[in-house]
Formats: C-alpha cells, sequence, structure tokens
C-alpha cells in the first residue's frame, strides 16, 4: 500500500513538470556500439506555444561515411558531404567523403511541428570510434517565425547538442532470477520501498529544475 501511494505520488509531480522544460533534441537512443548498423533518431519537439518549427539541420561529427534517411511524410532531406582529409579504404573501395550534414525542411506550413509536437527523423549509419568515447550532433532548429535555436551547447547547458555515447558491441546482459518463495518476494519488498523514496527525491529534483528552466526560457524569449 505504501508502494502504490509512493508511485502515485511520483506521478502526480511528473504531470506538474511543465513539458517544455526539458524539450530539447536529442538522438535516440542516446547509446550504440561501436561499429554497429544502426537507426538513429533525431528527435524534435517543438517548443514554441505560436510558432511551427519548420527546419532542422544536423553537423554530423566526423567518422561516418555513410548515412541513409527514412523518407518523413511533408518534408523533404538533403544531405551534405566533405571531403577526406586522408582517403580511407572501406570493403575493397577507396572513400575519399564523409557525411558533413542533414538538413530537413517542410515543404509546407502545415508539414510544421506544430506547438505541443514532436517528430522523428530517423537516419540509417554505421557508429565509428571506440568504446569511451560520445558522438556530438550540433543541431539548428528554425521556426516559422524566423527563430533559430542553436542546439550546439555542453550537456548541462540550456540548449545542449544531441549526443551519442559508444558503448562496446556483443554485450550480454543476463536476466535477474526470479523470486522461488514468498520469503524472497517479501525482502523485494524492502528494496522496492527503497527505490520509490529514491525515485520520489529525484522527481522533487526534476520539478524543481524544469520550473527553474521553464523561468530562464521564459525570460529570454
Amino acid at each position: 500500500m505504501k508502494i502504490k501511494f509512493t508511485l502515485a505520488l511520483i506521478g502526480a509531480l511528473a504531470l506538474m513538470v511543465p513539458a517544455s522544460a526539458g524539450a530539447h533534441v536529442t538522438m535516440q537512443p542516446s547509446e550504440a556500439a561501436a561499429g554497429e548498423f544502426t537507426v538513429l533518431d533525431v528527435r524534435v519537439p517543438n517548443e514554441r506555444d505560436d510558432s511551427g518549427t519548420t527546419k532542422v539541420d544536423v553537423q554530423f561529427p566526423p567518422g561516418f561515411i555513410f548515412a541513409s534517411y527514412q523518407p518523413v511524410p511533408g518534408w523533404s532531406v538533403q544531405v551534405q558531404m566533405e571531403k577526406l582529409a586522408k582517403p580511407i579504404t572501406s570493403h575493397g573501395e577507396e572513400i575519399t567523403e564523409q557525411v558533413a550534414q542533414m538538413t530537413w525542411t517542410a515543404n509546407s506550413a502545415k508539414d510544421a511541428i506544430g506547438p505541443g509536437q514532436f517528430l522523428d527523423f530517423p537516419i540509417s549509419v554505421q557508429i565509428p570510434d571506440e568504446a569511451g568515447d560520445t558522438l556530438t550532433f550540433k543541431a539548428l532548429q528554425t521556426y516559422e517565425n524566423g527563430e533559430v535555436v542553436r542546439w550546439i551547447g555542453a550537456p548541462d547547458s540550456d540548449e545542449p547538442a544531441p549526443q551519442v555515447a559508444v558503448t562496446e558491441g556483443g554485450e550480454e546482459h543476463a536476466a535477474a532470477p526470479a523470486d522461488d518463495d514468498g520469503a524472497e518476494a517479501d525482502d523485494s519488498d524492502d528494496g522496492g520501498d527503497g527505490l520509490a523514496i529514491a525515485a520520489l527525491i529525484a522527481a522533487l529534483l526534476a520539478l524543481l529544475v524544469g520550473g527553474a528552466a521553464l523561468v530562464r526560457s521564459r525570460r529570454t524569449t
């Protein structure tokens, strides 16, 4: 009963946090294995109440020799390549260019990302670099009123750049053992209480941080 009450309180607090306080352009997922062929989503939420997002520019970090995109209805895509300082060989083929930037543009005002909405722009890539590295994708978000938000800052800034942490490939995670009897289930309840309390504290901190971020955003707009 105590856990249910605590979880209900956490849910209520989460609803109190302003949606726009933590909304920013991100890469989903935020982790990918080195050398892995994967799909990354450029997730773009609209933070303005009176203007839609009509253009998204994403600058790629070095190391992406190719990138394909999934068509998004109502949006056009332009891929910009750049010369490598030194050609490389991949699968027996000499590569002289790498992906520099992708730009998505709404075909019309009705196709823009409206207030309260978000849109994913999927891209297929091979993750470069080594485990432990962090890939930074600087992004520019343009609104139909001409405003440009530059998501190019550090992770703790007001406008952080989207990032992907590079992990080791082929990792396997063992499943947690199931409970065999009632005694073990009772022990897990104690652990659940601790987790619920920790989650409550995290929710309270998120509420405070989110409110402060919203105040800063409103002061600067």
